[in-house]
C-alpha cells in the first residue's frame, strides 16, 4: 500500500517561515524526527519510507502554492494512490494559531493550493491536517499579505510543541490508513 503525505508551501527563502509555508516545516521537522532526507525530484522534494507494509511518500510541491496540485496528482497517479490515502497539511486561516484540526473532504475555503489539488484529482476526499493559523488582526490588512508574513516571536516559541502535535497526528494518520486497508483486505 502506499500513502501520500503532502506539505503545502511556497518556494524560495523570501517565504521561509511564513504562515503559508507551515505544510513545509511540519513536513521538515517529521523529516528530521524520522531521519528523513529530502531528494529533488520533478517540481518537489520528496521523501519516503516504509511502516508495516505501507510506503509513505512525502512531497513538497516547488512551484507556487496555486500550483500545488501537479504534483500531488502526478506522483498521485504515477504510484497508484486513491485519494482517500492522502494527507494535505496545510494552513487555515479559519482555526485560531495554535489549533490543528484533521478532516476528509469538503471545500476549500478560499485556500488556492487546496482548490488546485481538487481541480487536479477531480475530487476533494482526500484528508487534512490544518494548522490554524489565524486572521489578520490589522483591521483591512489583507489575507495574501497576512499568510505570507513570518510568525511572530510569541509563535515561533510555540511551534516545538506544535510541530509535536502535527507529528503525532501524522503518525496516527498512517496508522489508521493501515488499519483500514487491512481490514478491507
Amino acid at each position: 500500500m502506499n500513502l501520500l503525505i503532502a506539505g503545502l508551501g511556497n518556494p524560495g527563502t523570501k517565504y521561509e517561515k511564513t504562515r503559508h509555508n507551515i505544510g513545509f516545516m511540519i513536513l521538515d521537522d517529521f523529516c528530521i524526527k524520522e531521519k528523513l532526507d529530502w531528494s529533488t525530484n520533478k517540481n518537489s522534494l520528496y521523501a519516503k519510507f516504509n511502516f508495516q507494509e505501507a510506503s509513505i511518500h512525502l512531497l513538497k510541491p516547488q512551484e507556487y502554492m496555486n500550483l500545488s496540485g501537479k504534483e500531488v496528482s502526478r506522483l498521485a497517479k504515477m504510484m497508484k494512490i486513491p485519494s482517500s490515502q492522502i494527507l494535505i497539511v496545510h494552513d487555515e486561516i479559519d482555526i485560531p494559531f495554535a489549533k490543528i484540526k484533521n478532516k476528509i473532504g469538503g471545500g476549500t475555503a478560499g485556500h488556492n493550493g487546496l482548490a488546485d489539488i481538487v481541480e487536479r484529482l477531480g475530487n476533494s476526499d482526500f484528508h487534512r491536517l490544518r494548522f490554524g493559523v489565524g486572521k489578520p488582526i490589522q483591521p483591512g490588512m489583507d489575507v495574501a499579505d497576512f499568510v505570507l508574513q513570518k510568525f511572530s516571536s510569541e509563535e515561533i516559541e510555540q511551534l516545538h510543541t506544535l510541530f509535536q502535535e502535527s507529528n503525532k497526528r501524522i503518525q496516527d494518520w498512517i496508522r489508521e490508513q493501515i488499519k483500514i486497508a487491512t481490514k478491507n483486505n
